[in-house]
């Protein structure tokens, strides 16, 4: 039995291998990606990548984007809302089940899982708890080119952001940075690959540093006294790598 499935894209590494998997498998009948925008600022929530650099992502590989508009630091109520109001229309559309390229993050996929359930999705996830040494490896083989567009500061330096990934690429991680970024240490934009009829042109702008104030927990904002992890950080700071769209390849 055929299946169609939204495929959950972030314009990443991670989503383009959890992609190619997909692709081999002939019981989907149909995949859409699903992508969250920044509604303000018109880019890729998170990863800070421009609209029209993942709608050029989309075109080239050769399959339906749906963008989710999102308002700037929304709260979860919020985007829960809409979240649920997008899944609705893909199952009036016939679609059964919501792939991610998650790969260890517990506590997120039971929060996927949960709010997939009640909108009568069950939630997939190709790399689960794979090697992430070993999952880059594969990536970087297959002949899959990705630049890192965003990194956090207080894990990374700024020469990180607008590094081309590759496997010098990851001898020069720090011991302490997950392979794949998949604890937020970075995030990446992919280019070219199997799974791209060509590359996406673009060019290199500026990098940038943006900081972030870290939002209280539900247990700081209704307690009277101060919290007793003296050394929370009050924000975040990231380096982003402004990427640029060009008619023409321009490629690094």
């Amino acid at each position: 039995m055929t299946k169609k499935a939204i495929f959950n894209w972030s314009g990443g590494k991670d989503s383009a291998l959890a992609l190619y998997r997909l692709l081999q498998n002939s019981e989907y009948q149909e995949i859409r990606l699903l992508t969250s925008i920044n509604q303000q600022y018109q880019r890729i929530t998170m990863h800070g990548v421009r609209e029209e650099l993942l709608e050029k992502q989309a075109q080239k590989l050769q399959l339906p984007l749906h963008k989710l508009y999102l308002p700037n630091k929304p709260g979860m109520e919020p985007y829960n809302q809409l979240m649920q109001e997008t899944l609705q229309k893909f199952t009036d559309e016939g679609f059964s089940e919501a792939i991610f390229g998650d790969i260890f993050l517990e506590d997120l996929r039971m929060y996927r899982e949960e709010r997939l359930q009640e909108a009568g999705f069950t939630a997939r996830f190709p790399l689960w708890k794979e090697d992430t040494r070993s999952l880059m490896r594969q990536f970087i083989d297959l002949g899959f080119k990705t630049i890192v567009v965003c990194v956090k500061s207080d894990v990374l330096d700024k020469s990180f952001a607008g590094r081309v990934i590759d496997h010098q690429f990851l001898k020069d991680l720090p011991g302490s940075v997950d392979p794949c970024g998949e604890n937020g240490e970075f995030h990446t934009f992919v280019y070219d690959g199997p799974i791209f009829s060509e590359p996406v042109s673009f060019q290199k702008g500026e990098v940038i540093y943006r900081e972030y104030k870290v939002p209280e927990s539900k247990e700081e904002k209704t307690s009277q006294a101060p919290s007793k992890d003296i050394c929370r950080k009050s924000s975040m700071g990231f380096w982003f790598c402004n990427l640029l769209p060009v008619k023409s390849s321009s490629l690094p």
